[in-house]
């Protein structure tokens, strides 16, 4: 489904992959996906880009059978939902009749806006999570995830984890096997290691409320190694009590003091594995894990892959 000012490879993504487990289907007698492209008047669409597409009216598929509804998002989601009235009226038709429905990135806003999410998890672009749930605070708001399905209805994490949330649909059709040849041909991870916080800055995403804390988050970036960044040093730092610390800190920033720390230096970790040739051992004592071990299970936690694995698949 194409409108004004969706995000090109949101559309382009899904399109290709779908495309290529058609051609594999079709090498074992099975029948491929039939693509179309749709928009409210048919006709060509620019993207957010400022490439065009030509789409068919959705008059068209009245009559039509439809499988599958894919919605794109766009980079200024809040501007596409002021005039999608009628889209979403139509989503929302078609959705009663469709076997599944899903969207990529920001497309997440539309979904929700149809009323397809109330009370749902779903997942959308990282830095629009915290948008997601004021706009539509009944949605839990997966912010790590890549993509997620709640019955016939499936939502992905930003831009590219459209072509993970494809990928899950073929296997679904096709099974593993065809699924694995697509992800070759597109030279991706058929399921990609970690969630979205591995592709992103994990503190930025929420850096909006962080007021007050700007100096002590830049000493604690440059004091990573140190073996006493306790609450109550923290709270010095701050010029606070511990207890009204962790409290205000909670509050701000949406973690607490501790949790914050272990984010702080599993992202310098990922930076020096990425950047550097420093080996594990010293990564870990420099960025204040103390042993490879803990910093081991903290990468499992979040990333769900080990750092030598993550350094593996990710080292510059």
């Amino acid at each position: 489904m194409a409108f004004p000012g969706m995000g090109l490879l949101d559309m382009t993504g899904p399109q290709t992959a779908f495309w290529s487990a058609s051609r594999y289907a079709e090498e074992r007698g099975l029948p491929g996906y039939v693509r179309r492209t749709v928009s409210l008047g048919g006709g060509l669409v620019p993207s957010a880009e400022g490439v065009e597409l030509d789409t068919l009216p959705l008059s068209a598929f009245a009559d039509h059978e439809v499988d599958t509804l894919i919605v794109p998002g766009a980079p200024a989601i809040e501007q596409a939902l002021e005039g999608s009235a009628d889209l979403v009226a139509w989503l929302s038709a078609m959705s009663r009749k469709v076997r599944r429905t899903a969207s990529v990135c920001s497309g997440t806003f539309l979904l929700a806006q149809a009323g397809l999410l109330q009370g749902k998890r779903a997942a959308t672009h990282w830095a629009m999570c915290d948008l997601l749930k004021r706009r539509f605070p009944s949605i839990k708001v997966e912010p790590d995830a890549i993509y997620v399905q709640e019955g016939p209805v499936w939502t992905s994490a930003g831009v590219t984890a459209g072509i993970d949330l494809s990928l899950a649909l073929v296997e679904a059709d096709c099974g593993r096997d065809i699924a694995m040849k697509v992800a070759r041909d597109l030279v991706v991870f058929l399921k990609r290691p970690g969630g979205q916080s591995q592709f992103s800055e994990v503190l930025q995403a929420q850096a909006d409320d962080h007021a007050g804390f700007d100096d002590l988050h830049q000493w604690i970036a440059e004091h990573l190694g140190r073996e006493d960044l306790t609450v109550e040093q923290l709270a010095k730092r701050a010029g606070m009590s511990p207890r009204n610390f962790a409290r205000v800190y909670k509050q701000k920033t949406g973690r607490t003091p501790a949790k914050a720390m272990e984010v702080f230096r599993l992202a310098a970790a990922r930076r020096l594995l990425e950047a550097s040739e420093r080996n594990v051992d010293e990564i870990a004592r420099q960025c204040g894990f103390g042993d490879v071990e803990r910093m081991r299970m903290t990468f499992q936690r979040h990333l769900a892959v080990s750092p030598t694995e993550y350094r593996r698949r990710f080292s510059r």
